[in-house]
């Protein structure tokens, strides 16, 4: 089963989905969905409780929930309890939450903008531009963003060619990178940023974001250039690829005198570059 995992946004609240490109459908994750629509600190809890109160949804679970692989806060793949919109809409039913219908007709139009995005790969491109739009990331940053992401496909998909698996495999490497380059892994990164759901390539600043691509994509040109056959072919290939951007991130921190990687998340990056409000009471005649 061939998937790939998006986060969506309702009403500014992340929404952990994937799809199945086999089936053609989405599937969301139940503990995102339970947690938006209750507001709960602990909705694994809601879910536990929600199946006792309800023995007929209890006895529909295995119908209803799919095991499939996601990201995680800490940025790997696990088997995560998702269910399709079908099995979503049953769920629902079982939780008195104002947001029900509301939420409803979101998924409609995410399923929805799937088959446009599917027949016009733009607007798959556009969308993400409006979302990163909304959530005030600068013109410039999300320009980068962008290309980013279609760094880390290329990538990837070097990556399946060279018989890495998806998960564990795609995360040793990606720390390797990370740990190369900016001297920590992706877990220590976030933990600097003081990170905990959120995307770390969302939260960097442009010089982070700028040699991160340059390690992915040296990287990929690494790959394509050795042809690794092994975990550990590619775990060079993932180290020498990264020890390029290594090299520019320390002779750009020798003329700048400052650090590139840094605590600051990317929104706080960009708030700190907008011009000051001015009181009126300050202004002097």
């Amino acid at each position: 089963m061939k998937t790939n995992t998006e986060i969506k946004l309702f009403e500014d609240r992340q929404v952990r989905t994937t799809w199945n490109e086999e089936e053609e459908q989405w599937y969301f994750s139940i503990v995102d969905v339970v947690e938006v629509l209750t507001d709960s600190a602990d909705p694994k809890q809601y879910i536990k409780k929600m199946k006792v109160r309800e023995p007929e949804l209890s006895s529909r679970w295995g119908t209803i929930c799919t095991p499939t692989e996601m990201n995680a806060k800490d940025g790997k793949r696990y088997r995560t309890q998702a269910a399709s919109i079908e099995g979503i809409f049953r769920i629902i039913q079982s939780i008195p939450s104002p947001k029900a219908e509301p939420f409803k007709l979101w998924m409609a139009q995410v399923a929805s903008q799937r088959l446009d995005q599917l027949a016009d790969p733009e607007r798959s491109i556009n969308q993400a531009l409006k979302d990163y739009k909304r959530l005030g990331y600068s013109d410039n940053w999300i320009n980068q963003r962008l290309k980013s992401i279609e760094i880390r496909k290329d990538l990837t998909d070097q990556w399946k060619h060279h018989n890495v698996q998806e998960g564990t495999q795609y995360a040793t490497l990606t720390d390797i990178i990370y740990q190369t380059w900016a001297g920590r892994t992706a877990k220590q990164y976030k933990q600097l940023k003081g990170l905990k759901k959120e995307n770390l390539r969302d939260n960097m600043t442009n010089e982070e974001l700028v040699l991160n691509m340059l390690a992915e994509l040296s990287t990929t040109s690494i790959t394509k250039a050795k042809d690794p056959q092994t975990i550990e072919d590619n775990k060079q290939c993932a180290a020498e690829g990264g020890n390029v951007a290594r090299v520019a991130r320390e002779e750009l921190e020798s003329k700048t005198g400052k650090s590139v990687v840094s605590p600051l998340s990317a929104q706080r990056f960009f708030e700190g570059q907008k011009p000051k409000e001015i009181d009126d009471n300050e202004i002097k005649e």
